[in-house]
C-alpha cells in the first residue's frame, strides 16, 4: 500500500522553520512580526474595539491540531512557530469576541493581557543587545551630549533615525538631520509632512527615514568612528558651516582614539574659540604646543587668543615661535595693546577718564576684544562721565564675553579679577540691580580682602541696596514723605543713581512738588537717557505744570521707545492738540497787535 505524500509546508511554515532555527533573544520594541502561534494579531487603530465575526448561535468542536512528528526538528516543542494555528471559536454566544485557543503544551501560567478584546501573553522582558544597535546607541548620546538633551532615542533595526554626522542614520542631505533641514531651509519636504510620536519624520516603513541620501551611510558613520582623520575632516566641515558645538565633540571623539595628534588639538580651539570659550581654548592650544613645540599653526593660534585677552607679552612670544604663520602686523598689533593698557592704568590714577576710554576702545580695537582688564577700564571710565548705559553695555552687550570666577582667578589671578567684579558691581548698581551688585562686591572683597576701594564699592552697594528696599516699602504704605527721605539717604551714598532718583521723583509727584520731580528725572535722564519710566514721569509733571512744549518733546522720544503704548499715544494726542492750541493763540494775538 503506497503512503500518501504529505504537501510541502507553505511560505508561512517555512518562514516559522527559519525563524525557530535562528531565534534569538531581542527587545519587545525590535519585533516586528507576530509568532505564528495562538495569539490574535492586535487591532488597526482606525478598527473597532473588538473583532467580530458571524458564528453560529451553537458551538462548535475545535478541529484537531495536526502536526508533523516525521519533519519536527530537534529542540522544536510546541510552542515552535511550526505548529499550525488552530481554528477560532466564539467565547459564548452573546459575543462576538473571538478567542484563540491555546496550543497544546504552552505554559497557561503566564500572565495574559487581554488587547482589542483578544486575549495575549505578556511581553518578555527587553534584553541587552550588541553589535550594531549598541554602537548607534553609543553615537546618539555623544551627539545628545552636545546638543543638551535628556531625550533618549534607542536605535534598533526598525527606528533609524540620524542626528547630522554624529553617528545616527538620517535622510538630511549633505549630513544634515531632516528637523535641522526643516528648521533651517522653512520648508519640509512631503515625506516628512507626516511626523511620528517623536518627532522625526517616517513614510510607512515601520520609522525608516527615506529622504535623499548617499547609500551606505550606516557603514560610511561607523567606519567614521574609528577612523580619527575623518572625524577630524567632518568637524572641519561641521566649522566650515558655523556648527561649532558639533565640531567640538568631533574633534573630541578624534583626540579620544588618538591624542598624540596636535592638530586634534588646535582644531578644537579654534571652535571653541568660536564659541566664546576663550580660556578653555587656551588650554587646548597649549596641549597642541606640548606635543609639537614646532607646530607654527598652533603657536599662532595661542598667540592670537592671549591678545584678545589682554595678555599681549605672551601674545608676542608666541607670534615670534610662528615665523611661517605670524606676520611683522600680528606683533605690532600686540605691542600695541600693551602700550595702550600702559597708558589707561597711568590715566586712570590721575582719574584722566577721558584717556582712559579713549585708550581702552584703542586697545579693544587692536585685537584685546575680549580682555576684561579692558572691558573694566572702559567701563570704569564710562561710569565717571555719567555714561551709565553705555557702561552697562560694555558687560551686557551681545558680544560681550562671560567668564567663570574660578576660571579667570586662575588664568587672570585675583587682583585682576577682583578690579574687574568691582567695576561689574557699580555698573549694576547704576542700572538698578542692587542684590546683584552685593553679591558681586562681596565676592570681589573675598579675592582681595585688603583692597580699600574694593571694600569701599562693598559699604556703598549694601546701602544704596537697603535705602531703595526701604523706601518701596514706605512708598507702598502710602508714606510718600518718608519714603521721599530713604531715597534721599541712598543718594548720599550713590550720588546720581538713576534708580534712586526716579523713585524719589516719583515721591515728590505723589505729595504734588512736581517742580522737584522734573529735576530728579532731568538727573536720571542725564545719566541713562533710555530710562523710559522717568521720561514719562518727567512728561506728565510737565504737563501739570501746563509746560507743553518740553511735554511734547519728552512723549514724542517716548513713542519712539513704546510704540505700542496706548497711553503714551493718547497722551501725545492730547499734548499736540494742547501745543497746537497754544500756538494758535498766540499768533492771532500777536496779529491782533
Amino acid at each position: 500500500m503506497t503512503e500518501s505524500r504529505r504537501p510541502p509546508p507553505s511560505g508561512c511554515a517555512m518562514f516559522g522553520i527559519y525563524s525557530s532555527m535562528f531565534r534569538r533573544r531581542r527587545s519587545a520594541s525590535m519585533s516586528s512580526l507576530h509568532r505564528i502561534h495562538g495569539t490574535a494579531p492586535a487591532a488597526s487603530d482606525a478598527g473597532s474595539d473588538t473583532e467580530s465575526e458571524s458564528a453560529p448561535a451553537t458551538s462548535s468542536a475545535p478541529t484537531p491540531v495536526q502536526t508533523y512528528p516525521a519533519h519536527r526538528k530537534a529542540g522544536v516543542h510546541d510552542e515552535s512557530p511550526i505548529t499550525r494555528r488552530p481554528n477560532a471559536r466564539p467565547s459564548s454566544a452573546h459575543s462576538g469576541t473571538v478567542v484563540r485557543s491555546a496550543p497544546p503544551g504552552s505554559d497557561k501560567s503566564k500572565p495574559a493581557k487581554t488587547v482589542n478584546g483578544g486575549i495575549r501573553p505578556a511581553a518578555e522582558p527587553a534584553a541587552e543587545y550588541t553589535g550594531m544597535a549598541a554602537e548607534l546607541d553609543k553615537m546618539i548620546l555623544d551627539h545628545q551630549r552636545v546638543k543638551g538633551t535628556t531625550q533618549l532615542v534607542r536605535a534598533t533595526s526598525g527606528n533609524m533615525m540620524l542626528h547630522r554626522n554624529l553617528g545616527n542614520l538620517n535622510a538630511g542631505a549633505g549630513g544634515v538631520s531632516a528637523r535641522n533641514s526643516a528648521e533651517r531651509n522653512g520648508n519640509a519636504k512631503a515625506a516628512n509632512d507626516r511626523k511620528s510620536p517623536n518627532g522625526y519624520a517616517f513614510t510607512g516603513m515601520g520609522n525608516i527615514v527615506k529622504e535623499a541620501k548617499p547609500a551606505g551611510e550606516l557603514c560610511r558613520a561607523l567606519s567614521h568612528r574609528t577612523d580619527p582623520e575623518k572625524l577630524k575632516e567632518l568637524g572641519n566641515e561641521e566649522y566650515r558651516q558655523g556648527h561649532y558645538a558639533e565640531a567640538v565633540a568631533l574633534y573630541d571623539q578624534a583626540i579620544m582614539m588618538d591624542a598624540r595628534r596636535p592638530a586634534y588639538w588646535s582644531n578644537k580651539a579654534a571652535a571653541l574659540a568660536a564659541l566664546g570659550q576663550l580660556i578653555e581654548a587656551v588650554g587646548d592650544c597649549k596641549e597642541a604646543v606640548r606635543i609639537d613645540p614646532s607646530y607654527d599653526r598652533a603657536h599662532h593660534r595661542l598667540g592670537g587668543l592671549y591678545l584678545r585677552l589682554g595678555e599681549p607679552d605672551k601674545a608676542i612670544n608666541h607670534f615670534k615661535q610662528s615665523p611661517k604663520e605670524s606676520t611683522a602686523a600680528d606683533v605690532s598689533r600686540a605691542q600695541s595693546v600693551k602700550s595702550r593698557i600702559t597708558k589707561c592704568n597711568d590715566a586712570r590714577k590721575l582719574k584722566n577718564w577721558i584717556t582712559v576710554l579713549q585708550e581702552s576702545q584703542a586697545a579693544a580695537s587692536d585685537g584685546a576684544d575680549c580682555a576684561p582688564q579692558v572691558m573694566a577700564l572702559q567701563a570704569e571710565a564710562l561710569l565717571r562721565l555719567q555714561r551709565h548705559d553705555e557702561a552697562d553695555a560694555v558687560f551686557t552687550g551681545a558680544g560681550a564675553p562671560r567668564f567663570g570666577v574660578d576660571e579667570s582667578t586662575k588664568f587672570f589671578g585675583t587682583i585682576a579679577h577682583a578690579y574687574f567684579l568691582v567695576v561689574q558691581a557699580q555698573v549694576d548698581m547704576a542700572a538698578g540691580r542692587f542684590e546683584d551688585a552685593v553679591a558681586t562686591a562681596q565676592t570681589a572683597c573675598q579675592l582681595d580682602p585688603s583692597n580699600r576701594e574694593v571694600a569701599n564699592v562693598h559699604r556703598r552697594a549694601k546701602a544704596a541696596a537697603a535705602a531703595r528696599l526701604r523706601g518701596n516699602d514706605l512708598f507702598k504704605a502710602g508714606k510718600f514723605a518718608e519714603a521721599c527721605a530713604v531715597y534721599g539717604e541712598g543718594l548720599e551714598r550713590e550720588p546720581g543713581n538713576a534708580v534712586l532718583l526716579g523713585n524719589r521723583a516719583a515721591c515728590h509727584a505723589k505729595l504734588g512738588r512736581h517742580e522737584k520731580a522734573v529735576e530728579d528725572c532731568s538727573g536720571a535722564l542725564l545719566v541713562r537717557p533710555s530710562y523710559s519710566k522717568a521720561r514719562l514721569r518727567r512728561a506728565d509733571c510737565n504737563v501739570k505744570l501746563e509746560r507743553w512744549e518740553a511735554s511734547l518733546r519728552d512723549y514724542q522720544v517716548l513713542i519712539q521707545e513704546l510704540p505700542d503704548n496706548d497711553d503714551v499715544k493718547q497722551a501725545l494726542y492730547e499734548v499736540e492738540a494742547k501745543v497746537k492750541s497754544q500756538r494758535n493763540g498766540g499768533a492771532a494775538g500777536r496779529s491782533q497787535h
